[in-house]
């Protein structure tokens, strides 16, 4: 499930960002003069308390090397790392370049079984002299589950997929008992063709392009929702499929309006406005999807 967590962060990305930099410049003393090593700490413990979720704490002085041991929540990281030299990683290149909060790309950690992000937070002194920057660590399931309750792997997400997959299983019922039941139109009639009317055909049919409009709807719900596979295009794949359920039903209520007026011409001509009535509501189904296909294609350009 990594590339679907990677996924979700790029969407919150940059909420996280903004709530981990708050989080520091309001727990952290900055551009002040004479700041210490101690008051860096202290404040650290501050930031511990109200973010649970952080795997590790860290500071590095302005050449990269770190100059705390390194506060975890894993005993193979914990009181340990003072003295190592983190000149090399990524967000110590961009907080020397941007001179701000930086919230990193997923990576391995050091374990190699697990993703983290790192949030580094530059200390200036009152002059603007970079001195120490505060490192924070955070597994990508844990900010997920902290900023994206929604997320595939939180409780809410978890409770959203078995929702999601027990109506896909009661949709995909529906779907198959209409196609059982337009197939068995078919074959009651063994080989008899002959004894097969207009009527039962058009019947068929309407249940048979029902049955797909569903399967369709089905299909997307299960890939999107429970699956999660959401894809970079993922917005056009719902759109895609919103136009596909609503053509088939379209179709559906065509052939019906043109089975209604083979049936009324011969029985009863009175009741051939029932038939206009039902194309013109058809005529607007097809007006309103050309608007919603005109916004949509609006929105992309």
């Amino acid at each position: 499930m990594k590339v679907i967590e990677i996924q979700e962060f790029s969407e919150i990305r940059t909420k996280a960002r903004a709530y981990l930099c708050f989080m520091m410049s309001r727990n952290l003393p900055n551009r002040r003069p004479n700041i210490t090593l101690d008051d860096i700490v202290n404040g650290m413990k501050r930031l511990s308390n109200e973010l649970e979720r952080i795997d590790s704490l860290y500071v590095l002085d302005s050449s990269g090397r770190q100059v705390t041991n390194t506060v975890s929540i894993d005993p193979k990281f914990a009181r340990k790392g003072s003295g190592e030299s983190r000149s090399n990683r990524a967000y110590y290149y961009r907080v020397i370049k941007e001179k701000r909060c930086v919230l990193t790309d997923p990576y391995p950690s050091l374990g190699g079984n697990k993703l983290v992000v790192t949030a580094a937070f530059p200390i200036f002194n009152e002059h603007n002299e970079l001195k120490y920057i505060v490192c924070i660590d955070i597994e990508l399931e844990n900010i997920l589950k902290l900023l994206h309750p929604s997320s595939i792997d939180s409780l809410t997400g978890t409770f959203n997929k078995w929702v999601y997959a027990a109506f896909s299983v009661a949709l995909f019922a529906v779907a198959l008992l209409l196609f059982v039941k337009g197939i068995n139109n078919f074959i009651s009639f063994g080989m008899e063709f002959n004894t097969i009317s207009i009527k039962d055909m058009f019947e068929a049919t309407i249940l048979l392009t029902l049955s797909l409009a569903i399967f369709d709807l089905v299909k997307a719900i299960f890939e999107e929702e429970v699956l999660g596979a959401h894809t970079k295009h993922a917005a056009d794949d719902i759109h895609k499929t919103m136009v596909r359920f609503l053509g088939s039903i379209i179709i559906a209520l065509s052939i019906e309006a043109l089975m209604l007026v083979f049936k009324f011409a011969i029985t009863d001509p009175n009741k051939l406005l029932f038939a206009v009535a039902l194309m013109i509501g058809i005529t607007a189904l097809m007006i309103g999807l050309s608007i919603y296909l005109k916004a949509v294609d609006k929105n992309r350009r």
